[in-house]
């Protein structure tokens, strides 16, 4: 087996890493500073950012703006922002969205491309990039992916290649403290999403799976601790490095289904992407527990499923029952609760397959998907898990 593992050349992480931002700044050339933010985070940005750097002496200009998850048009402003302040070096301070903007502008400033035209036209070195998280779920601070929706189209676009990466992450769970419970709950499912099809890809090596089950493991020990009490520095330490570890992990084995199904069912009803993983992830589980029930019952194992002599399918099928058990805990909310349109879902689910299937990411599933199979798991989201046991 031949496999290779990229991630960023520099990770600082722990209580107080974000001190370390000078230090990882001044390794790169130019004193003009793009700092990549949202509007929630502005002022803390400033404060463990912007103001380190300028007593350094750089000039920092926050590009701040970001509501939603990242747009083609977020990109293009960033870019034009980017040249006009003669920067020469990023940050990213915030969750998944921000970083992935961040990167996107990296990578389009040095390759100015069409967005669709990637990754084919990702040919040159991005702008250098420290990305720093403050969620604990994306892992895009170690990620060779980008998810940028084009709005035009309705679609979302993530294309791969390992000069995305950013060069350096600082990772520091005190950031994370005042996560409110419903984004630590979504955010660390996605984490979770993102380790559990690592570790079944048809993609996935051995070292992908050491640091997917880790990560699984954690996130069954930590998720419910964060959830109950943001102020928990060991859990939220634990659920930092579980995302650190899912990241690097999916980032090399790939994500498959889930992942493939969730991004159109995001951008059809406007639901965050790691709650649209919530909803598909037990169905796309089950679907797929036949064609390696080795790994699902190893899920189960990690997430502190004792087993009792069962057969090996009946383990497996513990590691479903294990993730609705914390779905129930962390109050991850329904379909119906959502308020998603049954009447709508009927009118563009056989869009949203084809989208998930030209994704490539149903071919990397253990067990692979015709269409009419799509659209009948699009539909398990209303009533999945209701008589599960």
């Amino acid at each position: 087996m031949f496999f290779s593992c990229h991630m960023p050349q520099t990770i600082v992480y722990g209580l107080g890493a974000i001190s370390k931002v000078c230090e990882e700044v001044m390794k790169f050339l130019g004193q003009n500073i793009l700092l990549v933010t949202d509007t929630n985070l502005s002022s803390l940005a400033s404060v463990y950012v912007k103001e380190p750097l300028e007593q350094k002496g750089y000039k920092v200009f926050i590009y701040g703006e970001l509501k939603r998850e990242p747009t083609l048009f977020d990109v293009e402003t960033g870019v034009k922002f980017f040249l006009e302040k003669k920067c020469s070096i990023i940050v990213a301070f915030g969750g998944g969205g921000v970083i992935d903007t961040a990167k996107a502008i990296a990578v389009k400033v040095t390759n100015p491309a069409h967005f669709r035209e990637y990754p084919e036209a990702i040919k040159n070195p991005k702008i250098p990039l420290i990305a720093i998280p403050t969620t604990a779920g994306t892992g895009s601070e170690a990620t060779a992916i980008m998810v940028i929706t084009d709005e035009e189209n309705n679609i979302k676009l993530n294309p791969k290649s390992p000069i995305i990466i950013p060069e350096v992450a600082i990772i520091d769970p005190q950031l994370m403290v005042s996560m409110p419970p419903h984004i630590t709950a979504f955010t660390g499912i996605d984490a979770l999403t993102h380790a559990i099809e690592a570790y079944v890809s048809r993609r996935a090596n051995p070292v992908t799976d050491c640091l997917a089950l880790h990560a699984i493991q954690l996130i069954g020990e930590n998720l419910r601790i964060a959830f109950a009490d943001g102020e928990n520095l060991e859990a939220r330490e634990a659920m930092a490095i579980a995302s650190l570890l899912a990241g690097i992990a999916f980032s090399n084995a790939s994500v498959c289904m889930v992942h493939a199904m969730a991004r159109p069912l995001g951008v059809y009803f406007n639901i965050p992407h790691g709650l649209s993983n919530a909803l598909l992830l037990p169905a796309v589980m089950e679907f797929s527990i036949m064609a390696k029930p080795d790994k699902f019952a190893a899920i189960a194992r990690a997430m502190g499923c004792i087993p009792t002599g069962r057969s090996i399918m009946e383990e497996a099928r513990l590691s479903i029952k294990a993730v609705l058990e914390l779905y129930n805990d962390i109050q991850i909310p329904t379909a119906k609760e959502l308020g998603i349109n049954k009447e709508k879902l009927e009118r563009v689910v056989e869009k949203m397959a084809e989208d998930a299937l030209a994704s490539g990411g149903v071919d990397l599933n253990p067990r692979k998907a015709k269409i009419a199979e799509v659209i009948k798991l699009y539909y398990q989201i209303y009533d999945f898990g209701a008589n599960y046991s």
